[in-house]
């Protein structure tokens, strides 16, 4: 089974519509086909992030995900990294993904390094068709 680590932006685009690759990868987490990581600062991020008022999902919307993620994924405590990063709010993703050997699907790849285990949701999927 593959691990993944999802990006805010895969969860917030698969909250705003349910087409599109992050919504089929959310529905490859909800039947348990994907085993999902994550950390308490994801989920923190996570509801941060899903609450902006520009986004416009309703809260329950936000309680259901969150509590999905929680329920199908496994939380872990991941060592923090020293890799240089783009934006140092994504090293939190990028060190659960390297801690729980993990793919990271991500819709702003070029934040971070350009390694193996970093995908697009669209790249991600293209990798299962291939197995």
């Amino acid at each position: 089974m593959k691990r993944v680590v999802l990006d805010t932006n895969v969860l917030v685009s698969a909250n705003l519509t349910s087409e599109g690759n992050p919504a089929k990868i959310m529905n490859f987490v909800s039947y348990s086909a994907l085993l999902l990581f994550y950390s308490p600062e994801i989920i923190d991020e996570y509801k941060r992030v899903l609450a902006y008022e520009k986004l416009a999902i309703p809260a329950a919307t936000q309680s259901k995900a969150i509590e999905s993620i929680c329920r199908l994924g496994e939380c872990i405590e991941p060592a923090i990294s020293t890799i240089p990063l783009a934006d140092e709010t994504d090293r939190i993703f990028y060190d659960t993904a390297k801690e729980s050997g993990a793919i990271l699907i991500t819709g702003n790849i070029k934040h971070f390094p350009n390694e193996s285990f970093i995908m697009t949701p669209a790249d991600f999927l293209a990798l299962l068709e291939t197995e």
